[in-house]
């Protein structure tokens, strides 16, 4: 099985641009953003962060824009946005900084968007949703053949790591609502393996980030029901963090990081 160890985060910071959407606090959004990169450091990874693009409000997301597993990315198609140039920073930054391979989808129907894939260090599962579509699904699938790959049907304007995240080895974070109930039905049906659950009261506390035996999850004070799942139920290193701005128009915690493992010198930015 895969292992959650990283040793490099890619994150934006955030663009004034991004304060047209959905009644952001700015200066709160960017300390939270600050805390957020404090914290991937202290749990040991080197964090590389790249210049806000005030023409791409959305560039601080970039979980969209790649898919990482055992030292290859893969370059996605995002389906609702222009998010090109987006996509052609992140890759000179995998290629050229952190020397990865790069795959690219050939199928020009296809749509990905990052924050549709799950990987659960067994296998893929791709949602496919507003954004991410069958070919996309099919893209991930020839990238990484070595896992199988399940396409899952996500309802409504979200995307699947909405719903469900990674909260340990082989253990499925999903809210308790009925869609996100739905969506683990499905993905029980269809997993080629059999996986642990924690369940939480909140849906939107669903979206965690399991990476080097932490968990990270969000603060007591925005999902305080949940926050006490996490602490009656984890029982290893956890971490919270108050991610209450950016979280109004993304996924969650996993949406402003591409995370990455590599063991070959990396060259300075």
């Amino acid at each position: 099985m895969a292992s959650f160890r990283y040793t490099h985060a890619v994150v934006c910071r955030i663009p004034s641009s991004l304060s047209t959407k959905a009644q952001i606090d700015m200066d709160e959004a960017k300390k939270q953003h600050e805390a957020y990169v404090r914290l991937l450091r202290e749990i040991g990874l080197d964090v590389i962060e790249l210049p806000p693009d005030e023409t791409l409000p959305e560039c601080v997301f970039v979980e969209d824009t790649a898919v990482v597993c055992n030292g290859t990315a893969l370059i996605t198609r995002p389906g609702a946005l222009d998010r090109t140039k987006e996509i052609d920073t992140i890759r000179v930054v995998l290629k050229k900084e952190l020397d990865l391979p790069i795959i690219e989808i050939s199928d020009h129907t296809a749509t990905l968007d990052g924050g549709d894939v799950l990987f659960t260090g067994r296998e893929f599962f791709v949602g496919i949703s507003e954004w991410t579509n069958e070919a996309g699904a099919g893209g991930v699938a020839a990238a990484f053949p070595e896992y199988p790959c399940t396409p899952i049907k996500v309802p409504g304007r979200k995307h699947l790591k909405y719903f469900v995240s990674m909260a340990g080895p082989d253990l499925l974070c999903i809210g308790a609502g009925k869609e996100a109930r739905d969506i683990l039905k499905r993905m029980e049906r269809e997993a080629t393996y059999t996986y642990q659950t924690i369940t939480l009261p909140e849906d939107d506390a669903a979206n965690v980030l399991y990476m080097n035996g932490t968990l990270v999850h969000r603060s007591i004070e925005e999902i305080p029901h949940s926050f006490k799942v996490f602490s009656e139920k984890i029982d290893y290193p956890r971490r919270s963090i108050n991610y209450s701005q950016l979280a109004k128009i993304s996924n969650g915690l996993s949406s402003s990081c591409l995370l990455v493992r590599r063991t070959r010198h990396i060259r300075n930015l």
